[in-house]
């Protein structure tokens, strides 16, 4: 990929990955329930997702979901429930403050980093709007395995940092917010988002 291509590619990625969407609901969730240190692990999952996304457009099994109805419907459906999924468990939360290390959390670093696999892999958008802008940084005439690896990379990186960013700034509101009606107040909205991003998702329509 050359650099009049991977330059744009690379502002593109950045504007996207800090645009709030799923992926950054969920960093926010994970900074505000685990703290820093453990919340981190959700980048990792959201990255993954990334990759799988990517994987899902290079191999072309992307066209299916963007040409076939049933795909794309399952694929969304299953979507939209699992974050409509993580709201409750976001509204749900308990409202108490973390301990100093960050350790009082109930969710293991696996679990976290499956959760953001699992919210950027399972968005069917994503798919689609992969399949209208990677074509736009692609060089029909070199090697697409190679540039498929770049644009995955570069990807995922930009992804793992700013939701990195993401879990940071939601922990560090949890510190602020020593009052458990705060904290509380604080996860049912954030449960709130999660739920209309889910019903967002399910009424979105392929244009």
């Amino acid at each position: 990929m050359s650099w009049s291509l991977y330059l744009p590619f690379f502002i593109a990625t950045v504007l996207i990955s800090l645009s709030p969407g799923p992926g950054a609901l969920a960093a926010m969730g994970a900074g505000l329930g685990q703290g820093f240190a453990r919340g981190q692990a959700i980048a990792f999952g959201l990255l993954l997702g990334v990759w799988t996304q990517t994987a899902v457009v290079g191999a072309g099994l992307g066209a299916v979901l963007a040409t076939s109805e049933t795909a794309f419907a399952i694929v969304k459906w299953v979507g939209a429930a699992y974050l409509v999924w993580l709201g409750v468990q976001q509204w749900r939360a308990p409202a108490h403050a973390l301990q100093a290390t960050g350790d009082g959390a109930p969710l293991s670093r696996a679990a976290l980093v499956l959760r953001g696999w699992g919210v950027n892999a399972l968005n069917p958008k994503g798919t689609v709007f992969l399949l209208a802008v990677l074509p736009q940084f692609i060089d029909a005439s070199a090697p697409l395995l190679p540039q498929y690896l770049v644009i995955g990379a570069t990807f995922g990186v930009v992804e793992c940092l700013v939701m990195s960013g993401y879990v940071a700034l939601a922990s560090r509101l949890q510190v602020l917010l020593h009052s458990p009606r705060r904290l509380r107040l604080m996860n049912r909205a954030m449960g709130s988002l999660f739920m209309a991003a889910g019903t967002a998702l399910a009424l979105f329509k392929r244009t």
